[in-house]
């Protein structure tokens, strides 16, 4: 019974929002071409919030590339829209990628 209990409590402490972020982007097919901390087709979401970073409009502009896509800023592969991916869900992962050091 301690075992479960204890089990219970190590997993409420690992879901934190970070947690849920992740999930959210491995959800929407983020992570077949981002990672965390290397570039894979597109760049590694720490690039990504170090360029952004102290711009106040990061999280609205980055939730515009999720949602309709890009080219150019990072090479010559574009990243094409994301039409599974609402506002709400853009704004999210933007938010979550900015945090990202």
């Amino acid at each position: 019974m301690k075992r479960i209990l204890f089990a219970l409590a190590a997993t409420a402490v690992l879901a934190t929002p970070a947690m849920a972020q992740m999930e959210l982007a491995q959800s929407k097919n983020c992570l077949a071409c981002h990672a965390v901390d290397k570039k894979l087709v597109g760049p590694a979401y720490k690039d990504v919030a170090a360029k952004y970073a102290g711009q106040k409009d990061a999280v609205d502009k980055l939730a515009n590339k999720i949602m309709k896509g890009g080219a150019g800023v990072w090479g010559p592969v574009p990243m094409p829209a994301n039409t599974q991916v609402n506002e709400a869900e853009a704004k999210k992962l933007a938010a979550w990628v900015l945090t990202l050091k």
